[in-house]
């Protein structure tokens, strides 16, 4: 079934036998405005979830996922770069694999690609797949230590921190592993407190916040832990307003904005969209997504924040949808 929403975009939502997370559902718990307004930009050119994106500033970059297919979901390898000023995406060099559930962050002309899933399963892989932009290729780079899916990273102080997730024994891990471009090597930190999977980090005021997901014991994290690089130690901040799990997180202006995610019982996705300022351990609800979505992809530019694709239902659904926020205090 095709949805029709504002700016061409479409959502597909498929029940596909032999996964888990089939049900589906829309109907998306709705945040109060306390700031910000949300307008459509060119869609993707397919419709995708569990994405990954990132931007260098001057383009968005988005690959991975997966992509309807027939009876099963396929794993596309294609990666888009979205250009602002024509409003336009251009298909840059495959991934040499598909792979979904994982992150990609971007650090000094290069994306890096970080674990995730094999193709179109849930088989935790332990590849960093790093992006040249200038030369438009692939190589691979020293293997995640811990291989897993659904974990988060984000880049703090030029080096890659990547954190939880689910390992190859299909547990939650807390393990959080550091990758060094300089000297190309993976070394440990302090384990993420709270072991979970398909949560969202950021890099804010010298620390990096790592809030919602999901572990066996609780479906729906509310938890935002910090951790302070100097100290190599971790804190708990104000809980996440709505707990959720498939969520994206970015920072913008010393502040964390959260975005969407799913929930299995009842089967819904959120339209959900917060705020969390560091300084004050305060969160607030910004206007809410005009389309509820999980495994979507979230970066900035220009002061904007630009959300992609995702599942509009529960489980493995999909989209093209591109809106973008405008935040303002």
């Amino acid at each position: 079934m095709d949805i029709a929403v504002t700016g061409g975009a479409r959502l597909r939502m498929a029940g596909l036998s032999g996964f888990a997370a089939l049900a589906l559902g829309l109907g998306a718990a709705q945040a109060e405005p306390a700031g910000g307004s949300w307008s459509t930009a060119a869609p993707l050119p397919d419709e995708r979830t569990e994405v990954f994106m990132t931007t260098d500033g001057a383009r968005l970059y988005l690959a991975g996922g997966f992509a309807p297919g027939e009876g099963r979901p396929t794993a596309p390898t294609a990666l888009y770069a979205y250009d602002p000023n024509a409003d336009g995406w251009e298909l840059l060099t495959d991934l040499p694999e598909g792979v979904n559930h994982a992150p990609m962050v971007y650090l000094d002309g290069r994306l890096y690609v970080v674990g995730g899933y094999r193709e179109a399963t849930f088989d935790p892989i332990d590849s960093l797949r790093i992006y040249d932009i200038a030369e438009d290729s692939w190589q691979d780079g020293p293997p995640l230590p811990t291989a897993r899916g659904a974990l988060a990273a984000t880049v703090h102080d030029g080096r890659i921190h990547a954190l939880g997730g689910v390992d190859l024994d299909g547990e939650n891990t807390g393990a959080h592993e550091v990758f060094d471009p300089e000297t190309e090597s993976w070394s440990s930190a302090a384990p993420l407190p709270t072991p979970r999977d398909h949560h969202a980090a950021a890099s804010v005021q010298g620390e990096i916040v790592v809030v919602a997901g999901r572990n066996p014991e609780t479906e729906l994290l509310r938890v935002n832990e910090i951790y302070d690089p100097e100290s190599e130690s971790w804190r708990s901040g104000a809980d996440v307003p709505t707990g959720r799990s498939g969520v994206a997180a970015v920072e913008l202006d010393g502040l964390v904005y959260l975005f969407g995610g799913e929930q299995f019982d009842p089967a819904d996705t959120f339209d959900e969209a917060e705020r969390y300022d560091p300084a004050q351990d305060e969160w607030v609800a910004m206007a809410p997504m005009p389309t509820a979505r999980h495994g979507l992809g979230a970066a900035v530019m220009d002061g904007r924040i630009h959300v992609v694709s995702g599942g509009p239902g529960r489980g493995l659904t999909y989209s093209d949808v591109h809106e973008v926020l405008t935040p303002k205090e």
